[in-house]
């Protein structure tokens, strides 16, 4: 049965991919991390495409790079949650790119592709208590349970928070903070330091297993000749966030079920995720391939 409804579940979850081009697709990310669409949760993986109205979720050491179709970036943190609440669903490459973010808890950077030629935006983003209009090329916010926090370190905001006046940020590097039923904090400039900080609790960090394009390992979690075995892995490791894939090889009488992990983009860091999966969800003597 349980079988079954994995397979129901990643039918539901495929028809929503049948419609045009995507306007988001998972470039990389650390596990564990879900997508949540239909009212179905399936956990990401490297090349996966998002549309509009979905929910991002991370767990614990978790990251999500996503990459937009006119090339802009979009970084999600540990133990967050981010909607897509509205996404072009077709780029010419010519009209206004539209997009509104909802972060609803943890970290997030939104940054623009230097190289792409310049184009108007027209991009709202909400973190919890704060909203904003963007026309800046990057910025960085958090969902936090105290307080909310804005800092932009390209371009320019107009920024807006529930009972009070809307404002213009100008100013690279510099931040504002709402605090949870309290006045909000002046603007003020960030230090570097502090923006470093910020910027490692969304950049995927080496060493830590990061799946992405063009990784050239692989992590395999189980190889059996029956399908009941890999497919137990499977739903395991899938149920936990981890984007495992099953692939069958051979003919029957040697027929093999692989359940594996990957691209990888690092050995090193395909090694820890081996011994964190080991750990956490008691796959045994998971194998770091190339």
């Amino acid at each position: 049965m349980k079988h079954l409804i994995a397979v129901i579940s990643l039918t539901l979850f495929a028809c929503g991919l049948a419609r045009g081009a995507p306007p988001a697709v998972v470039d990389g990310l650390q596990m564990p991390a879900w997508v949540e669409r239909y009212g179905f949760l399936q956990p990401l993986a490297p090349g996966m495409e998002l549309r509009q109205h979905d929910v991002v979720r991370t767990g614990r050491n978790a990251r999500v790079l996503l990459k937009l179709a006119e090339g802009s970036l979009v970084r999600l943190g540990e133990n967050g949650q981010l909607k897509l609440s509205s996404l072009n669903e077709k780029d010419d490459g010519k009209s206004v790119f539209r997009a509104a973010f909802e972060v609803l808890r943890g970290a997030f950077r939104f940054t623009t592709d230097r190289l792409a030629k310049p184009r108007q935006r027209d991009l709202q983003v909400k973190i919890a208590s704060i909203s904003a209009g963007v026309r800046g090329t990057d910025l960085w916010g958090k969902a936090a349970e105290d307080r909310d926090v804005l800092c932009l370190i390209e371009g320019s905001i107009r920024v807006g928070r529930e009972g009070a006046a809307e404002f213009e940020m100008n100013d690279p590097l510099t931040f504002y903070i709402a605090p949870r039923g309290a006045a909000p904090e002046p603007v003020q400039p960030v230090p570097l330091a502090k923006l470093a900080q910020w910027a490692q609790e969304t950049d995927l960090a080496p060493g830590q297993g990061a799946v992405q394009r063009g990784g050239k390992w692989k992590l395999v979690l189980a190889e059996a000749p029956d399908q009941g075995p890999a497919l137990d892995v499977y739903l395991k490791a899938r149920t936990a966030g981890y984007g495992a894939s099953i692939d069958f090889t051979g003919k029957a009488p040697r027929q093999r079920y692989v359940v594996s992990i990957g691209p990888i983009a690092e050995e090193a860091g395909a090694q820890a995720l081996a011994e964190r999966l080991a750990a956490e969800l008691g796959i045994t003597k998971p194998q770091v391939v190339k």
